[in-house]
């Protein structure tokens, strides 16, 4: 699917937030924090499906994720995992890096990459659950 209302068809579809996704595990693979934080580290191409399908409904897109997996329950889903302070700030160097190269690929509106920007580093910082 491509298109669609709001920011998704803004910035071009599905195919602008699966590049993202792309970009960012691309960035997660070698991060010696986050990596171990994935079950499926060895093969990282359902959390890439996973957060694909979650960006482009959040972003206004097909509601293929929450048919798939139910209500998203972000802070839920991340309980398992320890993720503290340093695992923020490292999920936020991939994906603004991501996001920086994939706006600037497709040419996004600077008011729309600050708009995704804002709404990461706010995720992030909801799925801290452990000090330090």
């Amino acid at each position: 699917m491509s298109g669609g209302d709001g920011l998704h068809g803004a910035v071009g579809g599905d195919a602008f937030f699966e590049r993202l996704v792309e970009r960012f595990y691309e960035g997660v693979a070698g991060d010696e924090v986050l990596l171990p934080l994935y079950p499926e580290r060895d093969d990282l191409s359902a959390a890439r499906r996973r957060l694909a399908m979650f960006l482009v409904q959040y972003w206004g897109g097909s509601g293929a994720y929450s048919e798939e997996r139910g209500h998203p329950r972000l802070r839920m889903r991340h309980a398992p995992f320890a993720i503290g302070a340093v695992e923020r700030d490292r999920w936020m160097v991939h994906m603004l890096a991501a996001l920086d190269a994939t706006a600037a690929e497709r040419a996004v509106a600077p008011e729309l990459r600050d708009e995704m920007a804002d709404y990461f580093a706010r995720a992030a910082e909801h799925m801290v659950n452990r000090a330090g």
